[in-house]
């Protein structure tokens, strides 16, 4: 069911009913079947990016939509609840282009942003190595100064839309410790990077997650985003914007399985009632809204922090937590509503139930999540 959004403007409100009319056209139709043969959606991107959807946070000046965060993250969160691998990798482009919107030099945004927000090129954001996940500061894969140039070497994984996307957002060492990480503007075409076979995940099939393997590849040296030795504050920076996106995410998710939950409840019915009237699953059903219902005002007061300029570092860690545990309750207990046949592929309700779990899992886990707000209360 369509949610009834509190939004600040009536432009907002064109903007989410814009986003639930191409959702509904576009996306819902052909999920289904991308998601069990495990294809990728040629297009999709382009249609949206040419509705002006993957831009919607970024500044009017470089092409982007202006909207506030809040706006944003409903619009991703309608998004997801239709397809939530492709909210999962809109959530990651606006992540890729933060780099080089807050760090980058004018010429750098004048050269490369126009593309990045139009929809023209995709981003995928490149932080995560095999023996470095959470712990960002013990990556290894090494950017090597030579003239005009710099040389890479080493692996990266888990990135979303890896050996499709346009460029990558990469950290790479180019000194000792945690200030020897730079970031980079690399091209999906750089001579010398190539990329793994896609991970055979849980959930999200239509959008790969890949290692990338960087051997002698040479790229421009303009291609430093910030300073050297500035990487892990660029990365973290982003990543409190990311985590947002991520628990817009996981309440889409939330959302889509309780909307499949009420309708089978109301049109199922056993000893001559509705499911949804024996008082045992109502409360469930209940309870599966009261989570979703919350688990947004999270997401959103920790956006309208960030919108004010306040710090919302402690806030983001917040709804990334709340959110996607919520998610993850919601969509087993959706399965739960179905009976035998949610444990089904003939349900959607599986289907979530598998995509809310990684989102425990990426933009750092929950139990870093935890940490996070633990340091928060004793600063």
């Amino acid at each position: 069911m369509a949610v009834d959004r509190l939004l600040p403007t009536a432009e907002a409100h064109e903007l989410i009913a814009l986003t639930r009319d191409i959702a509904d056209r576009v996306l819902d139709p052909i999920v289904d079947a991308h998601e069990k043969a495990e294809t990728y959606p040629e297009g999709v991107f382009a249609q949206l990016g040419a509705a002006g959807l993957l831009s919607l946070p970024q500044p009017e000046e470089w092409g982007g939509g202006g909207q506030p965060y809040e706006v944003y993250l409903q619009v991703l969160e309608e998004i997801a609840a239709r397809w939530a691998a492709i909210g999962v990798a809109v959530s990651v482009h606006s992540l890729s282009s933060h780099a080089l919107l807050m760090f980058g030099s004018d010429d750098q945004k004048r050269r490369w942003l126009p593309d990045m927000l139009s929809g023209a090129q995709i981003g995928a954001y490149s932080l995560s190595e095999p023996q470095a996940g959470s712990d960002a500061a013990a990556l290894r894969c090494a950017a090597v100064r030579d003239g005009d140039h710099y040389v890479l070497n080493g692996s990266k994984a888990w990135i979303t839309h890896g050996g499709k996307a346009d460029f990558y957002t990469l950290f790479a060492r180019t000194g000792e410790g945690s200030r020897g990480i730079s970031c980079f503007l690399v091209p999906g075409d750089t001579e010398g990077l190539s990329f793994g076979q896609p991970e055979e995940k849980m959930g999200l099939h239509a959008v790969p997650t890949t290692s990338a393997y960087y051997d002698n590849a040479r790229i421009e040296a303009d291609r430093l985003i910030g300073a050297e030795g500035q990487g892990l504050p660029i990365a973290f920076s982003a990543l409190d914007s990311g985590r947002l996106g991520i628990a817009a995410v996981a309440v889409g998710i939330a959302q889509a399985a309780l909307d499949e939950a009420l309708r089978y409840a109301n049109e199922r019915t056993t000893f001559g009632r509705k499911i949804i009237d024996h008082q045992g699953l109502g409360f469930l059903l209940a309870a599966m809204a009261a989570e979703v219902v919350s688990a947004r005002a999270t997401y959103l007061d920790a956006a309208r922090r960030r919108d004010q300029g306040l710090p919302y570092s402690t806030q983001a860690s917040v709804a990334k937590l709340i959110a996607t545990d919520a998610a993850m309750k919601v969509t087993t207990d959706a399965v739960q509503v179905f009976g035998g046949v949610g444990y089904t592929r003939d349900f959607r309700p599986e289907r979530y139930m598998r995509e809310a779990k990684i989102t425990q899992i990426f933009e750092g886990t929950n139990q870093i999540q935890r940490l996070v707000i633990a340091r928060g209360l004793t600063a």
